[in-house]
């Protein structure tokens, strides 16, 4: 269903791999930097059909390492075309790996080899190749690298594997990062193609086969996908589909619950109950039909009510408020032990009261935006910003993986690249960048109706981390299926569609 079926890799599964297959002596290192060269110029030559023919002008910057030597064979391959190249190289081409000196030895009848300093063309080239740095890359760029890639701006470039700058495992930027037109990664999509920068950086991400195994790399980050199995309604009454439950905020904050009541509804849940205080019962009255209506006091009433054991999940937060009244419905819901969706101000309250934190369960599912997630877990967050010196830049993966061992619940951390992890291993990324891009759904409510989407999920029976990947594909594939102008209230219209189409 996705393009990336075996998970996106780090850099240093993908050397390993690589290091297996060139030990077993199933292929050398050199036949891998011509396949990857050869899938670079072919994949340039589709996305600008213009370059195909005629004499066109490229400029190719390679690096010390092997990420160079697939540099030279592009400039080969381009050269063998007809093309004038000029090649320049950072570093010392007598200190080349062996493989990235055997493709310099290939090129050098060809053109020659000029050091990164040397000045820049005159005219600008049709296609800049940026081979300088892969995803070995650990420190930030400096000196002439770096003022190097700030001065592409402008430049049509493609990446080889990824742009140099960005940390292949978090999708931070080291320093200064080459901002390509195209980027042509080999077997598998790295991590930092989807977080951090790289959907930004990368432009657009192409994968080519080089003729590694295929299958799955224990420790990959696999892509969210949705259990269409549990997505399909069979036959039963109401209740065999679930009672779920969303409380609202009071007078004149109740929309936010009403959207995600309305997204627990249309996503299968049998029965949905919006529970405001009492005096916010007739304004969601106004609003709502197939949403039932139960006016909630405080924590107590929540306490009797739950004891209905009909009721399958319930959800809090959008909208709710921050009093001590909303502070003992948190703590009601905890107590109660059932599946909870923890969102918006119920996450705040939180953060507010470690003994209540400290209640959190397995069966919780905390769907935090980045500003959430800073308030609920600060010494985490605060690694997302501290500078790289050396080894890989710590990623939105360990942060969530981090906050779900330490609370011991789900947490869905919400974003272009929203990262699903689970207590006792387990993590998923719902990415919404290259051909899922949905843009449109940066928009006011459209976190809420992803809460209501996992509460309905939870309702049917979901596990909290099976919920959790289900409700951000959905909401991704909603944001796409509607596209500009959208806006949340449109969100769970959009379900239907989207469900038949899955699941015919």
């Amino acid at each position: 269903m996705n393009g990336f079926p075996g998970g996106l890799l780090t850099g240093a599964q993908m050397r390993q791999l690589e290091r297996t297959e060139i030990d077993s002596g199933r292929v050398t290192g050199a036949r891998l930097m011509e396949r990857a060269g050869r899938a670079v110029v072919g994949a340039c030559l589709r996305a600008w059909p213009e370059l195909a023919t005629g004499t066109h002008r490229a400029e190719v910057l390679c690096g010390p390492g092997n990420n160079g030597g697939d540099g030279f064979v592009i400039a080969r391959r381009l050269a063998e075309r007809g093309w004038s190249v000029r090649l320049r190289l950072l570093g010392d081409v007598t200190r080349l790996p062996p493989d990235a000196a055997r493709m310099a030895a290939l090129w050098r009848p060809l053109g020659a080899i000029l050091p990164l300093e040397a000045p820049a063309p005159e005219k600008r080239p049709d296609l800049v190749v940026d081979a300088l740095f892969g995803t070995g890359l650990a420190r930030p760029l400096s000196g002439t690298a770096a003022d190097l890639v700030a001065g592409l701006r402008g430049a049509r470039v493609v990446a080889v594997d990824i742009p140099s700058g960005l940390c292949a495992d978090s999708g931070r930027v080291l320093g200064q990062a080459v901002r390509a037109d195209l980027t042509v990664s080999f077997h598998a999509a790295k991590q930092g193609h989807f977080l951090g920068e790289g959907p930004a950086l990368c432009g657009r991400l192409e994968v080519a086969d080089i003729g590694l195994p295929q299958g799955a790399v224990p420790g990959a980050l696999p892509l969210a996908e949705p259990d269409t199995e549990a997505l399909s309604k069979r036959q039963g009454a109401k209740f065999d589909h679930g009672h779920a439950v969303m409380l609202a905020g009071g007078v004149g904050h109740g929309g936010a619950a009403r959207m995600a009541a309305r997204a627990a509804l249309r996503v299968g849940a049998g029965l949905v109950t919006l529970a405001p205080p009492p005096a916010a019962l007739i304004e969601n009255a106004a609003r709502l039909d197939a949403v039932m209506l139960h006016a909630l006091r405080d924590g107590a009433a929540l306490t009797d009510w739950l004891q209905d054991r009909r009721i399958r999940a319930l959800g809090l937060g959008p909208g709710l408020g921050l009093g001590a009244r909303e502070a003992g419905l948190v703590a009601a819901a905890l107590d109660w032990g059932g599946p909870l969706v923890l969102d918006a101000d119920a996450l705040t309250l939180l953060s507010r009261d470690a003994a209540l934190a400290a209640r959190l369960h397995e069966g919780c599912l905390l769907t935090p935006h980045l500003g959430e997630f800073r308030r609920m877990f600060p010494d985490l967050a605060a690694q997302l910003t501290e500078p790289a010196t050396s080894g890989p830049a710590v990623s939105a993966r360990d942060v969530a993986e981090a906050a779900a061992e330490r609370c011991g619940a789900v947490v869905l951390l919400k974003g272009p690249a929203t990262v699903i992890a689970a207590p006792g291993g387990g993590v998923w990324l719902s990415d919404a960048c290259y051909d899922r891009a949905a843009p449109d759904l940066a928009t006011a409510g459209s976190g809420d109706v992803l809460a209501g989407l996992a509460l309905g999920l939870l309702a049917r029976g979901m596990a909290p981390a099976a919920a959790a990947t289900t409700a951000a594909w959905l909401h991704v594939e909603c944001g796409r299926a509607l596209g500009p102008g959208l806006i949340a209230e449109d969100l769970p219209e959009a379900l239907p569609g989207v469900l038949k189409a899955l699941l015919a």
